[in-house]
């Protein structure tokens, strides 16, 4: 039975709902932007009248406001994003158990064996895109097609407010022109490396020889001449999957850059908090660590060592991550941002062995500590306690916003 997929993408999502908290902004070029004191100053989202002048995602906010002058800077709000989200979810419930989210603000649906029911799958999405600006005052665009890469790759086509259709018989003439940059997977690097082969369109990558992409780009870009050629067959899963996790991973942003060691120590153990709690969630020991340092200039420097035994302790994991970071950064440029992760995760029932030549007291000395904290923050609130180190200096942003969504896709 032939597929029928939609992509919706809620369009400029977060100053849409500014606009829609306040309609006053509606007059104005508008962009949602981070703290420029807790060095986030970037472009999170802008509306239409800002985007008529320029204004990009991800520029400083010093950039946008060169390009646009009256420009309306305003916080991000995200317990508002997700509200609406939801209730555009509850919209695509009427029609479907199977939608994925990829992001807050986009959907796959798969509406497959619904035409009796609803009409065409065409028909389906105009409807959704009346009844989401109807009902939530926003608009969205919707791809529609027989697989989720070229579902969403029609609801880029034409923004906003519309609907696009990409069916099996035409494709190759709607997509084959657009470029590589487009598809989802192909980021800046894969789409270099294709436009130095002289590869710069869907169509050309449809065409090249599979070996030969194989060869340069590996299974991915195996995987992306598969979706070009219109053989995605990946699943819409529902909201409720996950995929099991592989890594627990968090990062952060200082708000001044670290230049000594020491001072990093209390970031790494803020940052191996969150990965223990959610490691405990997810019922789940880490064996090995991973630090990430970001410096000044922006340049990248990436470290992995094996963690003493496999644990969820955020002490345990924030000391390894501590040493792994002072016996291996230069200092050459201070530090801007610090990423941890723990990886090649097993599961909490599995066989912990600890190496007969760990100092197996420190560590359990460490475990039992955590699990007190634990308890504390379970009965009391995450705010009743702390360890010591925490009250030093901490160079991390006051608020934190964490959204996690399931879905399958690549991100691009």
């Amino acid at each position: 039975m032939e597929r029928d997929i939609l992509h919706c993408d809620m369009n400029n999502f977060f100053a849409s709902v500014e606009c829609r908290l306040n309609p006053e902004l509606k007059k104005y070029p508008v962009a949602v932007c981070g703290s420029v004191e807790e060095r986030h100053g970037i472009v999170l989202a802008k509306n239409e009248l800002a985007k008529a002048q320029g204004v990009k995602t991800a520029e400083t906010v010093a950039s946008a406001k060169s390009k646009c002058r009256g420009l309306v800077i305003v916080p991000p709000h995200f317990e508002e994003y997700l509200r609406y989200s939801r209730l555009a979810r509850k919209i695509y419930e009427r029609y479907t158990d199977l939608i994925e989210p990829f992001g807050m603000d986009e959907c796959w649906l798969d509406i497959s064996g619904t035409r009796r029911l609803f009409g065409a799958p065409e028909k389906v999405a105009d409807e959704i895109r009346r009844t989401v600006k109807e009902e939530l005052g926003l608009t969205i665009s919707v791809g529609v097609s027989f697989n989720k890469v070229f579902a969403k790759l029609g609801s880029d086509m034409k923004k906003p407010d519309a609907v696009t259709v990409i069916p099996r018989e035409t494709f190759r003439e709607k997509i084959w022109n657009l470029p590589l940059s487009d598809m989802i997977g192909a980021g800046r690097a894969t789409t270099a490396k294709l436009n130095d082969y002289g590869i710069y369109t869907l169509g050309e990558l449809a065409q090249c020889d599979a070996q030969w992409i194989t060869k340069v780009l590996g299974k991915n870009g195996y995987m992306l001449r598969c979706y070009a050629n219109g053989t995605d067959n990946s699943q819409v899963m529902p909201a409720d999957f996950s995929m099991p996790a592989k890594s627990v991973g968090h990062g952060v942003t200082t708000t001044a850059d670290i230049t000594r060691c020491e001072d990093a120590k209390p970031l790494l153990l803020e940052l191996a908090q969150d990965i223990g709690k959610r490691l405990t969630i997810q019922n789940k020991y880490a064996t090995k660590v991973c630090v990430n340092a970001r410096s000044s200039i922006l340049r990248n420097r990436e470290w992995q060592t094996e963690l003493p035994t496999a644990t969820r302790s955020p002490m345990i994991i924030a000391d390894t991550a501590y040493r792994l970071f002072c016996d291996n950064y230069d200092w050459v440029n201070p530090v801007r941002s610090l990423t941890v992760t723990a990886f090649s995760l097993v599961d909490g029932g599995a066989v912990i062995q600890n190496s007969f030549f760990n100092d197996t007291i420190r560590l359990e000395k460490m475990e039992k500590a955590d699990g007190c904290i634990r308890d504390i923050r379970k009965r009391f609130g995450e705010g009743m306690i702390k360890n010591a180190v925490l009250l030093t200096g901490l160079a991390v942003p006051k608020s934190k916003a964490v959204v996690s969504l399931p879905g399958n896709m690549l991100n691009k």
